[in-house]
């Protein structure tokens, strides 16, 4: 399974996207933090693993633009740096 499979088995997550199937991951995990439920975000740590998911959300933060919700943004940036260092 891949992270596109996320997306694709619910496409509501990103009900706006033309294609969603070729979303980046940083895009899909976008998606699945601001949109998805915990099980959701379960599935993208066990596809991606902790660390590389936790490397992608920080990588995301540093570009000029995000779309993370603030408190999506607050919660996550405490869970995957608490976590995984």
């Amino acid at each position: 399974m891949t992270v596109n499979n996320i997306i694709k088995n619910k496409p509501y997550l990103a009900w706006y996207v033309k294609d969603p199937e070729k979303l980046s991951e940083e895009s899909v995990l976008e998606h699945v933090l601001n949109y998805g439920n915990w099980d959701d975000v379960q599935q993208f740590i066990k596809v991606k693993g902790l660390d590389e998911t936790a490397n992608l959300f920080n990588k995301s933060l540093k570009n000029k633009r995000t779309n993370y919700q603030p408190a999506i943004k607050s919660y996550f940036l405490r869970y995957f740096n608490n976590n995984h260092v």
